[in-house]
């Protein structure tokens, strides 16, 4: 059994970006969003006007933190086979009662991808706001950077 990471957020937290499941680049190297080709970091960049990519990670989470953003995943142990969302088996979801306790101030929740998106409702039934994005992963060639970026700027609005 796999096992995901605890959320980055505090009690500044305003919006809420949530993931699927660590892939294989970032359980290894303990990080959300490493893989190389990932565009989390660089998509994330462009909107904060922030050059978030080129910094070392905890800076990144630091600064990600000073924007009022926070990362979490929707999975919190799976097993899996790659990095494929297609390839989640036995999935445990987080436990997401806590957020409400630990950030009193969010008011928007993101989803990073179709996977993690099946628990908009949830969110949205619980009063957040909530917007559901095109996944940032190298397996989602089907948007260009541009068109990704377009759609994502609506985390800030």
């Amino acid at each position: 059994m796999l096992t995901g990471f605890p959320p980055v957020a505090d009690e500044q937290t305003c919006i809420l970006i949530l993931g699927s499941f660590p892939g294989e680049a970032s359980l290894a190297a303990q990080q959300y969003y490493a893989h190389p080709r990932n565009q989390f970091w660089r998509l994330l960049s462009a909107i904060l006007q922030d050059d978030l990519a080129s910094l070392p990670y905890e800076q990144r989470l630091l600064r990600l933190l000073g924007h009022r953003i926070g990362l979490w995943d929707v999975i919190a142990a799976c097993e899996r086979e790659g990095s494929l969302d297609t390839a989640i088996r036995r999935a445990q979801s987080n436990e997401f009662a806590m957020l409400k306790h630990q950030c009193p101030r969010l008011e928007k929740v993101c989803f990073n991808g179709k996977t993690s998106g099946r628990f908009e409702p949830v969110f949205a039934a619980a009063g957040f706001r909530t917007l559901v994005l095109p996944s940032s992963s190298p397996a989602n060639a089907q948007l260009s950077f541009e068109e990704k970026l377009a759609l994502w700027k609506n985390i800030i609005l």
